[in-house]
């Protein structure tokens, strides 16, 4: 026992001694690694704007091989960063392209804020209006409880206000379009666009179906909705196909996300086929030259060096901005290095499918391929090709697309397992809804297509692919 302790706390000071190696070069490249294109100019703007001995623009040829003054020299001693460290070209030589950008014309929220703008309301009203519609979820509903709204608006807005106003509100955005904006849940959601449906028998039934028999609705019983209703199967199937044809996310009829981030996604990487060639660039029109003010740092050093009073402070405000300043151009440089030698490594490992466009072609690939690819560590491929994409002659793809475990079929070929979900979303949507496929059904599918899949395989992929279980997938 106590030698298994000495273990544990052997393991546990070698890992507090790793982790506390990681140099100040290393921290700001892990995070540089995670960032998209558009955050990474982001980050740079801000770092620009911070540190005053980082600037852009190309290194003259004055300032090349520049002896920095005694002052700075004796700052770094024994240390001295050579010119190429305190400066970062990563400009093509070419001609700057325009990538293109993937942006949606208006968010879901200035949709309705343009709405509210034809409503006459006082200036407070509009306010907590305001406050309701920038509370909406992507999907366009209001999941939080108006007594929290209210606690919110007094502690952001100022402004003293009851449920009950903030209720009289809402039910005004629920009249904008779409409709269903501004349910609270589901049922609320399918309310809100059946009343406004032409009357008729069917609509009235589902009203009744979703206002009284909701919880049977969701979980398909439908003979106990049609007995309790005393219904034939054709109106209850008229029924129900009124509240199929509603739209439960009326949030997505604007677009699929609406935050900052989303707004507007460029592609980290750009693929093309030159001469049966598979060619691979970056848009590095959003990343500047960076470099050191040689002449600035030298002028803060001197003033540092000489102040009479604070020089101890001031020398060490002066280095700290200088280290940062070179980390951060080492930083940028490292950057863009991993990710070419990753998107590298997956187009080697891929090359069938970049140049065909062939989902059958993807290869099984986990991050430990492309980690011993490249000789970098599996966590270091992880932050690659988190939120990172790839434009193709034949769409764009986010990287974590390229990535799946494999499966040996009847053949003894290895076959990826997006291969074996397509082959299961197929097999789903061609069965008879009024007779949907049990999942054992589903093993025997794949089997007869010279797939051995195991049953909680199968239950495994069909969550993945949020296809619901055979009782809830049924139809009439």
């Amino acid at each position: 026992m106590c030698h298994v302790q000495v273990k544990i706390m052997l393991k546990q000071s070698l890992q507090q001694k790793l982790l506390q190696k990681l140099s100040p070069l290393q921290i700001q490249t892990i995070k540089l690694l995670e960032l998209p294109v558009l955050e990474l100019d982001q980050r740079i703007k801000k770092e620009l704007e911070e540190n005053p001995v980082l600037e852009e623009g190309v290194e003259s040829d004055g300032e090349e091989g520049k002896e920095v003054d005694f002052s700075l020299s004796n700052y770094y001693g024994d240390e001295s960063t050579p010119s190429y460290k305190l400066y970062s070209n990563l400009q093509s030589k070419e001609p700057k392209k325009e990538y293109p950008g993937f942006s949606v014309k208006e968010s879901f929220q200035q949709y309705l804020e343009a709405q509210l703008g034809y409503r006459s309301l006082s200036e407070r009203n509009r306010e907590l209006a305001l406050f309701i519609i920038g509370s909406l979820d992507d999907d366009g509903y209001l999941r939080r409880d108006l007594d929290a709204l209210v606690d919110d608006i007094a502690f952001k807005v100022g402004l003293e206000c009851t449920p009950e106003e903030l209720e009289q509100l809402l039910k005004m955005i629920q009249e904008f379009e779409p409709t269903g904006v501004g349910a609270r849940n589901l049922r609320e959601c399918l309310l809100l666009q059946l009343e406004v449906k032409s009357a008729s028998p069917k609509v009235e039934v589902a009203l009744h179906i979703i206002k009284d028999y909701f919880p049977e609705f969701t979980k398909k019983h439908y003979d106990k909705i049609r007995q309790a209703l005393i219904l034939t199967e054709e109106q209850l199937k008229e029924a129900i196909e009124e509240v199929i044809k509603l739209n439960p996310r009326p949030g997505g009829m604007i677009d699929d996300s609406y935050d900052d981030r989303a707004q507007q996604v460029v592609p980290d990487f750009f693929i093309e086929i030159r001469e049966g060639v598979v060619q691979l660039s970056m848009p590095r029109f959003s990343v500047p030259e960076l470099r050191v003010n040689r002449k600035y740092a030298d002028l803060l050093m001197r003033s540092a060096s000489h102040s009479a009073r604070d020089s101890k402070e001031a020398v060490s405000f002066v280095k700290q901005k200088l280290d940062s300043a070179k980390w951060f151009i080492e930083a940028i440089r490292q950057r863009q290095s991993t990710l070419l030698n990753t998107m590298n490594a997956i187009i080697d490992f891929q090359h069938d499918f970049f140049m065909e466009g062939n989902e059958a072609k993807l290869r099984p690939m986990v991050l430990k391929n492309i980690a011993e690819k490249t000789g970098l560590d599996i966590s270091t491929i992880s932050r690659v090709v988190n939120s990172k994409y790839v434009q193709t002659h034949f769409g764009i793809y986010l990287l974590k697309y390229f990535f799946s475990e494999g499966m040996v079929n009847e053949q003894g070929e290895e076959v990826s397992t997006r291969e074996i979900k397509n082959l299961l979303g197929a097999g789903v949507d061609a069965e008879d809804k009024s007779k949907p496929l049990t999942d054992e059904e589903l093993v025997k599918m794949l089997q007869d297509k010279g797939y051995k899949v195991a049953r909680r395989t199968v239950a495994k992929y069909r969550e993945q692919l949020n296809i619901p279980i055979a009782r809830l997938r049924k139809e009439l």
